[in-house]
């Protein structure tokens, strides 16, 4: 990911997207074969490679690599953006972290997408009882590390400096 195309547009923010956004995803085999350590240490690597692709580059914004785990795919996804960490370009509730620890362990700990374990089926209870209070939206985490020339943004940032 490090090496891979890189696009850096902050008028364009739906083509960095698209350039910049990386699915990983492990079968369960290879899941329990791999540490969290092992893990968070090749994304910090990654961050670093970026972080000095980007001076290379010249440019001279704001820019976050940031990382986060999509449970109902079954993946770590990550992505380069000319943003702050506290305007990363999500829909849904999210909290910007300075530990990637708890997101890869949520991954690894996860299943293979389409696999749903027994003790998660339903419980046999009605539809209207299940209805009758609204799920809680729990924001979920997604770890964040300026790789810009420029910081900005309140959100904790990881930074090798």
């Amino acid at each position: 990911m490090a090496h891979e195309p890189l696009a850096l547009e902050p008028a364009d923010r739906r083509m960095e997207r698209e350039t910049n956004t990386w699915s990983l995803s492990a079968a369960d085999a290879d899941r329990s074969s791999l540490s969290v350590a092992e893990v968070v240490a090749a994304f910090e690597r990654t961050a670093a490679a970026i972080r000095e692709r980007i001076r290379d580059l010249g440019f001279s914004g704001v820019a976050t690599f940031y990382v986060w785990h999509d449970e109902q795919a079954g993946q770590l996804r990550c992505s380069t953006g000319s943003v702050p960490a506290d305007a990363l370009p999500f829909g849904g509730s999210h909290v910007a972290s300075g530990d990637l620890g708890p997101i890869v362990e949520g991954f690894l700990a996860g299943s293979e997408p389409g696999f749903i374990a027994r003790s998660d089926l339903d419980d046999g209870h009605s539809l209207s009882e299940q209805t009758e209070t609204e799920p809680e939206i729990v924001p979920f985490s997604v770890w964040v590390s300026s790789v810009g020339a420029s910081r900005h943004g309140s959100c904790p940032v990881h930074t090798d400096e």
